[in-house]
């Protein structure tokens, strides 16, 4: 007979499941991070903060959200998603502007996937009060 003592006991348990960080690189779990934009639940309060929730939202294919934070005036009718394009990684490099006081700011952003990375200078606007992607320039 095996002497066990309570604490070897809790060692033989398995560890709690951890929720995974958002895709959008920020250590706080999709559903606290940008699936509250995503569900609508709240707008995003900067220009960074729509850009990380627009790149999660190529992550999980949400056309409807990329397209109704995409500004009237540059927004396309529809998105044509490519299932297979897998998205790895988001990098922030710069920003001007873009906070809670401004009405416009840019996001300059490394968006990678397997085998390469997108490089974007996203421009933003304030539209009846949330922020929206204007358009960007990708080098």
């Amino acid at each position: 007979m095996s002497r066990r003592t309570p604490h070897s006991r809790n060692q033989r348990r398995s560890a709690p499941a951890r929720n995974p960080s958002c895709p959008c690189g920020l250590a706080e779990t999709y559903e606290a991070c940008c699936g509250r934009f995503h569900r609508g639940e709240g707008a995003a309060p900067t220009a960074e903060a729509l850009m990380r929730s627009r790149y999660c939202a190529f992550v999980r294919r949400d056309e409807a959200y990329l397209l109704r934070t995409w500004h009237p005036r540059t927004r396309p009718p529809r998105l044509d998603l490519d299932p297979a394009m897998r998205w790895t990684g988001l990098e922030i490099l710069a920003t001007t502007e873009g906070t809670p006081f401004h009405t416009t700011g840019t996001v300059t952003f490394r968006a990678s996937y397997p085998g390469g990375s997108l490089h974007e200078r996203s421009r933003f606007e304030r539209t009846n009060g949330a922020w929206a992607y204007v358009d960007g320039d990708v080098s």
